[in-house]
Parts: C-alpha cells; sequence; structure tokens
C-alpha cells in the first residue's frame, strides 16, 4: 500500500488560494460554500492550477477536513 505524506507547503498554499472570477471572486477557497465544489465536480473543474485547487478543496470539504485547512489561513 503506497504512504501518503502530505506537502505542508501545498496544503499553505491552498490555504491562501482565492478565487479568480464569478460570484465567489476574491474570496478564499475555503470560504466557499461546499455546493459549489458539488457543481463542479459535477460540470468539470476548470483546467490548470486553479482547478486542481478547487478540485482539492472539494475533496477536503466533502470529507469534513476543513478544520486542518483553517489554522493555515494568513491573516
Amino acid at each position: 500500500m503506497e504512504q501518503f505524506t502530505p506537502n505542508k507547503k501545498a496544503l499553505i498554499e491552498l490555504a491562501n488560494a482565492r478565487m479568480h472570477f464569478g460570484k465567489y471572486k476574491g474570496k478564499l477557497l475555503i470560504e466557499i460554500p461546499e455546493p459549489y465544489y458539488a457543481w463542479y465536480s459535477q460540470k468539470g473543474f476548470p483546467q490548470g492550477k486553479l482547478g486542481t485547487q478547487l478540485a482539492e478543496m472539494y475533496e477536503i470539504k466533502a470529507n469534513g477536513l476543513e478544520k486542518l485547512i483553517w489554522p493555515l489561513v494568513k491573516k
């Protein structure tokens, strides 16, 4: 079985990533409600880094792991 090792730098970057467009433009990805991610999951996430971050945040939210991300948000 493959061992999963979290990448702290990537998690910090994800915690502080912001939405680039639409209704939630400028919001931290962690602040966007889970149903928005579920919709994207059905329609398909955009290509590129933001799409990857949206997909990762969806997994975090869908599995109730937000409490692990909030402490990484820079004030």
